[in-house]
Order: structure tokens, then sequence, then C-alpha cells
């Protein structure tokens, strides 16, 4: 049978904490590869103390998921003894990972530069909100500035209101954590060919900008600005979200024509299709779309559009779409040490998921067994631990 766990065999030694970072290696994790995360002893993955607290209000939900399947080495890295650590380390890993400010691997003897040294095909990512270039590149950020400084916030949301911030954090996910696991991935499959090692420079900021796609294209090619409510697909024609009678919404998307015939057909008013294509009368075709959806509830309109294939869906909360049977059905939630549900990871190959998860571990989870398999002794991992304050 062909392994639903790709990745089985790349080793990932993880130095970031909170979300771009964990995120992507909890993604490589996912799919097979052996994550090692280095923690400070005495400065903690705020992410660890996240409420809600889980598993008998032992650990952080989003930590256990985010972190699932990950080793914990407590090490403090100004310690001299560190040094000799991650040498070790670096004979059997293939991947670094740190979402430092530009600088600070350097300052602690880790950068990339010094890392190669004693491994030229370390392949060798950073994270950060700004890049390890620019004018930029020292200045603190959150997901927010990221995307207010790529342009998307300035398209994003209404004009009654202004930008509007994402359920999610789409600089941090979309723009930090999937750019690093694709170059990541890139790094290996072209280490493969050539032998060679890859440092890899992640601008949250650039992957935002990137993800302007179709609006970013026109704005260079006609060298103008996305508005609000003013393209195709961020709220200037009809495809939007309806509030229901119950307060509720249904999300249309019916853009091509015979999606569009049909969803008018079924909510009444045939006659407006013709108006989908007047640019005049977008603000008005909304708003006569939005009161005939304010006439029903949300339930009303999805048995309504049940049989009907016009892009016509309810927005769910994130408890119905986790019971819904579309997500059961994909197996995308799942239980971890029996006790903790997890939203489960999306891979799936030849028909399977990768396999079953762990919980986050705890900080220096594993300190004794990674020490020892690194061949320090007894009395030398009492020295470690002792020297640091970590767990033994």
């Amino acid at each position: 049978m062909i392994s639903c766990t790709p990745l089985d065999g790349l080793k990932v030694l993880d130095f970031s904490t909170l979300l771009p970072g964990p995120y992507a290696t909890m993604l490589l994790a996912d799919l097979g590869a052996q994550v090692l995360r280095i923690e400070s002893p005495s400065r903690p993955d705020l992410l660890r103390g996240f409420p809600p607290m889980v598993g008998g209000n032992s650990v952080s939900a989003a930590h256990a998921t985010i972190n699932r399947n990950k080793r914990s080495l407590a090490l403090d890295l100004k310690s001299p003894k560190a040094k000799e650590v991650i040498r070790r380390l670096l004979e059997q890993y293939d991947v670094v990972i740190e979402q430092f400010r530009p600088g600070v691997m350097a300052r602690l003897g880790l950068s990339y530069e010094d890392l190669k040294q004693h491994c030229p095909d370390i392949i060798y990512c950073s994270i950060t909100g700004y890049g390890q270039s620019g004018p930029l590149k020292q200045r603190a950020g959150h997901d927010i500035n990221y995307l207010a400084l790529s342009g998307l916030a300035s398209y994003s949301g209404k004009r009654n209101s202004g930008p509007s911030l994402s359920g999610t954090q789409l600089a941090d996910i979309a723009g930090g954590s999937h750019h690093a696991a694709m170059s990541i991935l890139a790094a290996v499959y072209q280490r493969q060919n050539s032998g060679n090692g890859s440092y890899i420079d992640i601008s949250m900021t650039d992957c935002c900008f990137a993800l302007n796609a179709i609006s970013g294209a026109n704005a260079l090619a006609l060298n103008t600005s996305p508005q609000l409510e003013s393209e195709l697909l961020n709220g200037g024609s009809y495809y939007d979200y309806y509030r229901t009678a119950d307060n509720r919404y249904l999300a249309v998307g019916s853009l091509e024509p015979q999606f569009a015939e049909r969803f008018f057909t079924q909510i009444g008013h045939r006659e407006w299709l013709s108006r989908i294509v007047q640019e005049d009368q977008q603000e008005t075709l909304k708003e006569d779309i939005a009161s005939v959806i304010a006439n029903k509830t949300q339930t009303e309109w999805v048995a309504l559009f049940q049989d009907v294939d016009a892009c016509i869906e309810p927005v769910l909360s994130f408890a119905e779409a986790a019971d819904s049977e579309l997500m059961q059905s994909r197996g995308m939630v799942c239980s971890v040490d029996e006790e903790i549900k997890q939203i489960n990871t999306p891979f799936r190959f030849n028909n399977r998921k990768p396999h079953a998860f762990k919980r986050g571990a705890t900080l220096g989870e594993h300190n004794q067994s990674v020490l020892s398999e690194l061949g320090f002794s007894t009395e030398e991992i009492e020295e470690i631990c002792d020297v640091q304050g970590a767990p033994q």
C-alpha cells in the first residue's frame, strides 16, 4: 500500500512560536515529517496559555492542535551547551525554521551562514513580517499590519464601515505558514537534484501582496487601485452575503449565466437577470435581492435551493460546519488522545488521512529522549537541563 505520510524521513528543527511557523510545521508533521520544537525554558510559547484549556485543563486547545505530533526540547540558546546540542542535531536534521526578527539567530550563532558551515545542505527558512531586507525589516507587526501594507485590507470590507477583519489570520497562515511550507518542500526537491541547501526568506507582507491575485493583476495593468465594494468578488456585484428573516445569512455565488438564471428564477424574479451586466444597476440590484432574501428564514432558503445547482449555500457557524454531513463525511474532525477534538488535516492521500495525532507536547517533554538519541550521557543530560532549568 502506498504511504499516506509522504514526508516520512524528513526531519525539521522548529525554533518558532505562536502561529505562522508552528502552523507551517504542523502541515509538515501532518504529512509525516518528524518535527522537533526547540523552545526556551524561561520564555514559553504564549500559545501554551491561550484559553480554553482542555484535557483536564492541562493544555491549550490551540496549542494541542497547532503543535500536534511534534516533540519538544527545552533549550536555552544562550547557553554554551546549547551549541553542542544544535551541532549534533544538525547531523540528523534536514530543515530549520525560525521566526525571530532579522539578526537574532545570527547573534545566537545560529544563522544560516553559521549552520551551513556544519551542514552545507541544510534548508533554512526564516519567517518575518517584512522580510530580511528593506526599510521595515526590524519593525514589529501583526497580521492586521501585514494586510494593511499589502493593499489587501484597502478593498476588503464595506464602504459604509471601511476595512474589516477576517475570521482567521490571513497574513499569518495563508501568507506565512503556507508559503513557508511550499518553499521548504520546493527546497527539498531541489536538494534531491543538486545536493545543495537553501536559505528561504518568507515575508508575510510579500506573501499578502502576492495574494492580491486577480484584483492586483488588474490594478497593475490599469495603474489603478481596487476599492471597497467595487470588484466582482468583493461586494461590487450581487455576489455577496444576504441576511435572512431569522438574522442568519445566505451566500449567493451565482456568477455564471446558468447559475444566475436558476438563482433569479428560484427567488421569483427571473426578470432581474438582465441587470447583472449593468454596472449602474449593481447597488439597487443587491438591495432588491436583499429585500427578497429577508422574507424567508435561512432554513427555508436552504430547502428551496436544496436541489438547485446555483452556488447558493447557508452561512454556517463553526459548530454547524463541524457537525455538518460534509465535514463529517470528509473526516475533518478527529479526536486526539481520546478526549481532545481537533480540526483534522485536509490532506488525503489514496483516499486516506495521513495518520492519528498526538496533542502538542508539554515544554521539554522530550528532553531526555532527544538528548539520549544525540549520544549525551546521563550526567551530561542532567547538566544541560540543570543549567537551563529545563525539564529532565
